[in-house]
């Protein structure tokens, strides 16, 4: 992977989007850096802004914040009151309505979820010892069956034996 600079990158990106701006395609044959590159600088400059070019590959997108971030950040859009504002909001931060609007139903969808209780209910606790009990007995029933069918076999082979006479 190339290094390329800060510097570098915002003097790429004065080039494709300053006043004389020039295609990517031309600025790649120009500098040998490919056009798909230089391309992906331009969109995440318009995410990232000024300042951050040196960290832009590294700048996290909205999908992959923490529910904190995105918490705060959707109580911050949502007290703002005209559609000027909140699109203004949304451009610093990067950011889609549809964004703001999956987190308010991911949000909302958490809410509702029904949370387990935190100890065992007691007619659980009673169902596991009911079938524990139940289990044991039938092994017992299982041995039972099988040692009275191995008596009537020996009886069968052997005969009956002297005190049952």
């Amino acid at each position: 992977m190339n290094g390329y600079t800060g510097t570098f990158k915002e003097v790429m990106i004065q080039k494709l989007s300053g006043p004389n701006r020039r295609s990517a395609n031309s600025l790649s044959v120009e500098t040998g850096v490919p056009q798909a590159t230089l391309s992906r600088w331009l969109r995440e400059y318009g995410t990232v802004g000024v300042g951050d070019l040196t960290n832009m590959s590294t700048k996290q997108r909205p999908s992959n914040w923490s529910a904190e971030k995105k918490y705060q950040t959707f109580m911050a859009y949502a007290v703002l009151d005209t559609d000027e504002s909140r699109g203004r909001f949304l451009r610093e931060n990067g950011l889609y309505s549809v964004d703001v609007d999956r987190w308010r139903e991911e949000m909302i969808q958490a809410l509702n979820r029904k949370q387990r209780p935190r100890g065992k209910d007691p007619k659980d606790r009673r169902i596991t010892d009911l079938e524990r009990e139940l289990r044991r007995k039938e092994k017992a029933l299982a041995e039972f069956a099988a040692l009275l069918t191995l008596k009537k076999t020996a009886q069968q082979i052997w005969g009956a034996a002297e005190d049952e006479k």
